[in-house]
């Protein structure tokens, strides 16, 4: 697997949610930003399992994804970021993450994996990006997929 389009295609699954009216778009990004427009998805840290099969056939990716929603409000943030936590509905990124598994038979991430599963949330709490707070949360993601490209 080749970790760059993995994380961009997880990235281009989470943008499939659609938030509460009036609240906009969640804009998403496969990598860390400098900076975000909330609420913000992204592909931040991840651990690499090797040879997970034997003759490199299978490696485990785990990935952390975050994401943060202005706090303008704290409550009303909350709220929609417990959406975008909720296991399904509109605007689960669960949902819309695992949409991208594919059909039964089918790779995963357009071709990019063998499989993936949104584990679960953690650290739900005030987070500071480039000086700003914010409401939020991580989503865990495990993707296994080719470990010879």
């Amino acid at each position: 697997m080749q970790i760059s389009p993995v994380r961009d295609a997880i990235a281009v699954a989470a943008a499939a949610v659609v938030l509460p009216e009036g609240i906009g778009r969640l804009t998403c990004s496969g990598f860390t930003p400098d900076a975000i427009v909330a609420p913000h998805f992204f592909v931040a840290e991840y651990t690499q399992d090797y040879d997970k099969a034997m003759r490199r056939s299978l490696d485990e990716l785990e990935f952390t994804c975050r994401v943060l929603v202005s706090r303008a409000d704290d409550r009303a943030a909350q709220r929609i970021l417990d959406s975008m936590l909720s296991g399904s509905g509109p605007a689960s990124l669960k949902e819309a993450i695992e949409a991208a598994r594919g059909a039964p038979g089918e790779y995963a991430l357009g071709g990019l994996a063998h499989d993936l599963h949104v584990m679960r949330v953690q650290g739900y709490r005030w987070y500071e990006h480039e000086g700003t707070q914010y409401v939020g949360a991580e989503l865990m993601v495990k993707v296994i997929g080719e470990g010879s490209s």
